[in-house]
Formats: structure tokens, sequence, C-alpha cells
């Protein structure tokens, strides 16, 4: 079978977190196990992820990272790409011009269908992550793994006629691992015992303390709480200090993956990004707040089908708001309902249902 090389486009910054570029490196590893070569293309990328793509046997090329403020698009995102698109766009033809390439991928809120029509003189076939349907693209395959109850129509007008549109939580981009542990579930149910909390591995508005803050107040060291949080965050110290002394309260900070320590949780608290298609593959009822605007809409819906308890956005969220919540959550006579519900929206085969589509594309699946 010949060897298929395949691009890129993401960022991942303390702004721009790291959920895009995490769905997209698990990708890459699919990919690569089916004789595919990728190749990340940055222009911001902190250096321990660098690295873990490179030791995953990934190629990575930077952009300059010369960072304008002046350089101010008319997206809503436009900021976060440190450029002009047209900019971006010649510099990444300069720079994978030195070969054929079969697929570009592209997961930026930033980018539209002006740059992906540039790139498109170079690699003719362009699948867009996206989540937001906020902008134009012009790209063969559009990739949205978001619940929403109006799916379908979000993208019309938006993608070209053609266009295959893989659309909601079956297509969700999780490691291989939620697929094996989603087969051999348990269904959650009382009484809770483990709670798991994750707000992305930087959590710049602190959640994790106020959510800390929140089950200390319980007073219930019968439960145990695990926290998962990278040493590069900025509150790292500090919540190592708040929970000193809490024997019941565990904080993981270098593991390659969520999987096992969600998996034997009861109850989640966290955001509602990536995260959110993990939590439902192993079945797990979840408390949510909001991190972005872009993840309030999503949130709602979920939330109006019953798979998540949202709080809304973290600009308003208090303690005591989260403490009520758990007080609540951690004695309801349905929780195994909610993680049957929760478990049947999501199986964790997506990242081989989109592998399928881009190198052996028997089934179109047309808006």
């Amino acid at each position: 079978m010949r060897t298929q090389h395949i691009a890129i486009r993401v960022d991942a910054s303390h702004e721009i977190g790291t959920g895009h570029f995490m769905r997209c490196l698990t990708l890459a590893d699919a990919l690569n196990q089916h004789n595919a070569q990728v190749t990340f293309v940055c222009r911001h990328l902190p250096e321990y992820l660098a690295n873990t793509l490179t030791e995953k046997g990934h190629h990575l090329i930077m952009l300059k990272n010369d960072f304008n403020t002046k350089t101010i698009g008319d997206l809503t995102h436009s900021h976060w790409l440190g450029a002009s698109q047209q900019s971006d766009a010649m510099e990444c033809i300069r720079l994978l011009g030195h070969q054929q390439w079969d697929w570009l991928i592209v997961d930026h809120y930033a980018l539209d269908a002006r740059w992906e029509l540039a790139l498109k003189t170079l690699i003719k076939k362009v699948m867009v992550i996206d989540d937001l349907a906020d902008r134009q693209h012009d790209c063969d395959v559009l990739l949205d793994q978001n619940f929403f109850l109006n799916l379908k129509e979000r993208y019309t007008h938006k993608i070209p006629s053609n266009c295959v549109a893989l659309l909601g939580p079956s297509y969700a981009l999780l490691q291989p691992l939620y697929a094996k542990l989603h087969q051999s579930l348990v269904l959650k149910s009382l009484p809770v015992r483990r709670i798991f909390i994750f707000f992305g591995g930087i959590d710049n508005e602190n959640l994790t303390s106020r959510t800390i803050d929140a089950f200390q107040r319980l007073k219930r060291t019968d439960i145990t709480l695990d926290i998962v949080m990278t040493d590069k965050s900025p509150h790292f110290a500090s919540i190592k200090e708040q929970i000193g002394g809490y024997s019941n309260i565990c904080l993981y900070s270098t593991i390659p993956t969520l999987a096992p320590v969600m998996y034997k949780a009861d109850l989640a608290i966290g955001a509602g990004g990536a995260t959110t298609w993990e939590r439902l593959c192993l079945g797990l009822p979840s408390i949510v707040i909001s991190i972005a605007d872009n993840q309030k809409n999503v949130s709602t819906h979920l939330a109006n089908a019953g798979l998540i308890k949202y709080l809304g956005s973290h600009k308003k969220v208090t303690v005591e708001e989260i403490h009520q919540a758990l007080l609540l959550l951690i004695q309801t006579p349905s929780l195994s309902s909610w993680s049957a519900k929760c478990f049947e929206m999501c199986d964790g085969q997506g990242t081989l249902r989109v592998v399928d589509q881009l190198l052996l594309p028997t089934t179109k699946v047309p808006l």
C-alpha cells in the first residue's frame, strides 16, 4: 500500500487551549497506523506538545511566530492566528511545496474558505474540523463532532454541495482506548465514590480551585476526588497547596490519557470542550462549566437533551453553585439512567470512521 502524505494545520496556546491539537494528534496516530505519514504545521505550539508529536513519529513544521496584535482579520477568532490568512497560506504553500500531499486537515477557528482555497493550489483534498459553523469553508470533507438538535442545518450554505459532512458524536476523535473501555463499561450508579475533575491541561480560569473548594465543603471523606492538570498550568503549585492534607484528593499531571482515571469515576466536573465526548463514551454523568463562548451553545443543547448538568459560563459560576450541584447529584436516584443515556450517545469508534473516510472513501455522507 502506498504511503499517504497528510498535513495538519493546527495551533495550541494558553488562549487557544490544547483540545484542537490533541484531537488532531489522536487522528494522526490512527492515520499512522494505516500507513500514512503525518506532518503538523503550527505557528503556536508549546515545546512539550512539539516533543510529544515527534516522539510519536510525526513530522513538525513551525511557521514564523512574529505575532503582531495589529494583524486582525474579520473572523471572531482572527486574533488566534498571529498573521493574516493570506500570509499564513503563502507561508504554508512555501513550506509544503516540496512534495505531493494527499490530504490537508485544518483545525483552526481563524481560518476559512479563503485560506482553504489558497491551499488547494497545492493540495487538492482538504478536510476541515470545525465546531462553530460561523464561517464559509471550501473543503471536501467537514467534521463537526458536536451534538446539536439542528445539526444538519448548521452548515447549510457554508460548505460546497459535494462536501462530505461527518456530523455528530459518532465521529468524535477519541483515542482507541475509549472504544475498548466503552465495550466493557458498567453503568454508573449510587453510591458515588469517585469524582473526576478536568478543565483542560492549563485551566486558565482556575476552575479546578473553585471545584476543589466546593468538594471540600461536602466534608465527604468517603468520596475520592481525582484531578488532572498539567504541571505547565500557572495554577499547578497553588492547587497542590490547596489539596495538601486531604488523603482523598489525588492530583495527576503526567498521564498519556484521561481514560483510566475517567473510567473509575462515578461523576465528573469539567469544561464543555472535546472531553465532553470522552465522558459520554464512558457513560459518565457530568457537571459542565463552559470556559469559552463556543462551548455555551453545545452545552445548552446537551443539557436540554438530559446528557449533562450545565451550570453556565465560568465568568458567573460560583463555588456555592458547584457545591449545591454536587450535593444534589451525589444522591440522585437517576444516576444509572443518566449514565445509560450518555453511553448510548458515543461509542468511541469515531476516529476509525474518519480514517475510513480519508483513506478508504467507500461511503459518502453528503449534507
